[in-house]
């Protein structure tokens, strides 16, 4: 079957989509990536968006202009891609986030991501599943991360211990043992590591007057020196402690956080430039930090994912926390770092498709497997 997965992380850089073809099922599961693009948003669109996960209020009308034109760009998405190629026949949508409650004990989550699927199904004319978080929060989980799962079974070795980690906008992981050992899927683990690149593109553009949107390459950073004092105190942060399945989004590290992470810069006479490496630091300490507290044990090897995974200054720094560990991209273990998520949105769709449970519990913390994602078909 060819899948289109669609993407919008909380970065909101744009849509990513990928077009793939995938067989087989779970331990026979082959994908292929086709093609994949991303789509920028209109740049009043993006600001918009930003502004809502900022917290910007908006009316009931504003709030289902801003669903239909999310949904109208995720549309020309998924048309774009397959131009000049074989037809798809199922979109797996993952929409735009614009807040995220995680699950807290006695407390159901909330996420709401826009960009409706029945709409793209009816633009593009493909059967689209979308809102694929809802179903395991209802079964208790956080209704994230949701790509251990896909991870496991396009990137786990018969004998490496891997980790999986995106770096989009928020950070998160997927542990996953050999492949090879009895009950390995139970033993698979994830969670959201922390801030990914959210804290530094926003510095980026505020230190540059909105004249870029983040650090190629982390150049700019890499030019400056860390604080490691102001790096401590930041992972004192409470989500650092806590244990997983954990959660978490722009709510938490978004633009509030990096207003007292800049006034804690002014207040030690950081530049800019030592403020974006300790930010990119702080990334990577967040990430190397949940590894020895939450990890049955360290990896063989690590492979990074999204855009962070292009920055060579986060790479180098990531490097320098977890030095005997083998840091890679999942380019090098055939799937492409850029596209990765919105393949597994592919993917999710597709189990969704044949009825095939997409959430892993040990990851969200579900009391059991679900179906995920809200099924349009056309009519």
């Amino acid at each position: 079957m060819k899948v289109i997965g669609l993407m919008s992380g909380t970065s909101v850089d744009g849509i990513d989509a990928a077009l793939v073809e995938i067989g087989g099922t779970t331990l026979d599961l082959r994908v292929e990536l086709l093609a994949g693009a991303t789509y920028p948003y209109p740049a009043e669109l993006r600001s918009q968006i930003l502004a809502v996960c900022g917290g910007a209020k908006l009316s009931m009308l504003e709030l289902a202009e801003l669903d239909d034109a999310i949904a109208g760009c995720f549309a020309k998405a998924a048309m774009a891609i397959q131009a000049d190629l074989p037809a798809a026949t199922l979109i797996g949508s993952h929409g735009q986030t614009v807040f995220h409650r995680p699950t807290t004990p006695g407390a159901m989550g909330y996420s709401l991501q826009i960009g409706r699927g029945e709409l793209i199904a009816a633009l593009a004319q493909i059967t689209t599943i979308d809102n694929f978080r809802a179903a395991d929060i209802a079964a208790g989980g956080q209704g994230a991360p949701l790509v251990p799962k896909p991870d496991a079974y396009m990137l786990s070795h018969p004998r490496e211990h891997r980790c999986i980690q995106n770096i989009g906008g928020i950070g998160n992981v997927a542990y996953l043992p050999p492949n090879s050992q009895p009950d390995w899927e139970r033993q698979i683990c994830g969670w959201d590591t922390g801030p990914g690149n959210s804290l530094l593109d926003l510095a980026v553009a505020h230190l540059s007057d909105g004249k870029l949107t983040f650090d190629r390459d982390g150049a700019w950073a890499a030019t400056g020196s860390v604080c490691v004092r102001l790096v401590a105190k930041w992972l004192a942060q409470d989500y650092f402690r806590a244990a997983p399945p954990k959660s978490t989004g722009r709510e938490l590290f978004g633009a509030e956080y990096l207003h007292a992470c800049m006034a804690d810069a002014t207040a030690d006479r950081l530049s800019d430039a030592d403020l974006l490496a300790t930010l990119t630091d702080f990334t990577a300490s967040s990430i190397a930090d949940s590894y020895h507290r939450f990890l049955p044990r360290l990896p063989d090897r690590i492979l990074l994912c999204g855009g962070g995974s292009r920055n060579l200054y986060l790479h180098r720094r990531l490097q320098h926390h977890l030095p005997k560990i083998e840091i890679a991209t999942t380019d090098d273990a055939g799937i492409n770092g850029d596209y990765k998520e919105a393949i597994a949105f592919a993917v999710l769709a597709y189990w969704r498709e044949r009825e095939i449970p997409g959430n892993l519990p040990t990851a969200t913390g579900a009391k059991q497997a679900v179906l995920l994602g809200d099924v349009h078909h056309l009519q």
